[in-house]
């Protein structure tokens, strides 16, 4: 018994002194923490409750611990950065730039995202012009070659706005908070193995369902910013230089513009007479006539009968 009694505490000593390496060390607490909590869960003699507010506590006290531990050098070398850019150009010909650019983005293994085109409004119809905006994606290691390329087709660059954003550091936890994640999720399936109670049962499948909830969560988050950070965005607006309009001034172009302005001004009179006559024609025709008609008719009768009342009175 006493060398049995030394073995067990020699044993805890030597688990206690690897939980305290292991704590320095980000990776290994996080593998290291789950498995304890497991195996108290299973050697606790508590009862079932017991072990699912183990399980919880340890799940806690993992995303405590993972706050203060330093990040891993691997982890830090790759860093996550999401790329975007802007640019606004000035070219010859939208069109010809615009399969340019689609060139540019697929020979650097990109692809265009969205295209659209709108026409410009211009007084002289030889004079339109296309507007076209396109979204490209191109591999963030592609970033600054695809940029040059594409701003070499310009004629002038009217605007260049490049971001990035570090998501490293947030890339890194979610790495870490879904493996913490999966840990209790397995923890939780073992006490599920010890429920002989149907409520048991049911409730730790309530936790093993809002666990794995948080998971696919996580993971979704995780693609998003391995999707944007391996892939950056730039957004291309072209358009053709506008031309340049030199305002005429001085009393000879302002005479000129009074006279044009009065010649519009007595056209337009002209043009309404013009347009009332020919809008009044037929209902002068049709309406008025007939009426006129036969109101003579009635008049002339009155008079016929006033007139022969007149010679019936003269003895």
């Amino acid at each position: 018994m006493k060398s049995l009694s030394s073995l067990l505490l020699v044993l805890v000593f030597a688990m206690s002194g690897c939980s305290k390496v292991s704590s320095e060390r980000f990776v290994a607490t996080k593998d290291a923490r789950p498995l304890q909590e497991t195996s108290k869960a299973e050697s606790s003699a508590k009862g079932f409750t017991d072990s699912v507010s183990q399980a919880q506590l340890s799940n806690n006290s993992v995303s405590e611990s993972r706050v203060n531990q330093p990040v891993s050098l691997e982890a830090a070398i790759e860093r996550k950065i999401i790329r975007n850019a802007d640019l606004s150009l000035e070219v010859n010909s939208t069109l010809e730039s615009q399969q340019k650019v689609t060139a540019i983005a697929e020979s650097l293994g990109g692809f265009v995202v969205t295209s659209e085109s709108k026409q410009r409004e211009n007084a002289d119809p030889s004079q339109k012009s296309v507007d076209i905006k396109l979204v490209v994606r191109i591999p963030s290691n592609q970033f600054n070659s695809a940029l040059s390329q594409i701003e070499k087709l310009a004629t002038n660059l009217t605007q260049r706005n490049v971001t990035g954003q570090d998501v490293t550091e947030e890339f890194i936890d979610l790495e870490a908070r879904i493996k913490t994640q999966k840990a209790l999720e397995l923890q939780f399936l073992e006490i599920m193995k010890q429920a002989n109670k149907v409520a048991d049962a049911l409730e730790v499948h309530r936790q093993v369902a809002e666990v794995r909830t948080e998971i696919e969560r996580l993971e979704g988050r995780k693609r998003f910013l391995e999707n944007q950070s391996s892939l950056s965005t730039i957004a291309v607006n072209m358009s053709t230089p506008r031309p340049i309009v030199v305002s005429a001034s001085g009393f000879g172009h302002t005479v000129r513009a009074a006279i044009s302005d009065s010649l519009d001004l007595a056209t337009g009179i002209v043009l309404f007479f013009v347009r009332f006559v020919i809008v009044m024609a037929p209902v002068l025709i049709f309406i008025f006539l007939p009426l006129g008609l036969v109101g003579l008719y009635f008049y002339r009768r009155a008079q016929r009968i006033r007139l022969a009342a007149e010679l019936e009175a003269t003895p």
